[in-house]
């Protein structure tokens, strides 16, 4: 998950921790199909597994699996309800991505 402290740039030691920080979110999006399921719970506010899987050429599993790596990265949030799981953005999150892009 993401420190969602700004690292300023004035030491090795908080350099080292920006540049991990930005990898690790740009590693999770570093799938096309992860890079269109974000986009796609942007656009739609949230979803359900089952109807992103019905967007995207993939097996539900696989939508499952990108979505998991998503998750694990603070970009999505999923809530469990019943034998349903809704997904949406982290905006906070995104937000710092952006920032972070911002300052290379």
């Amino acid at each position: 998950m993401v420190n969602l402290k700004r690292i300023p740039n004035s030491n090795k030691q908080n350099q080292e921790a920006y540049e991990e920080e930005l990898s690790s979110l740009c590693k999770a999006l570093g799938h096309p199909a992860r890079v269109r399921l974000l986009k796609l719970l942007i656009d739609k506010k949230s979803c359900i597994t089952g109807n992103l899987a019905d967007e995207l050429p993939l097996a539900l599993s696989t939508v499952s699996e990108h979505l998991r790596i998503l998750k694990n990265a603070g970009l999505v949030q999923g809530i469990i309800d019943g034998p349903r799981r809704c997904y949406c953005v982290n905006h906070e999150v995104l937000n710092h991505l952006k920032d972070l892009v911002r300052d290379l």
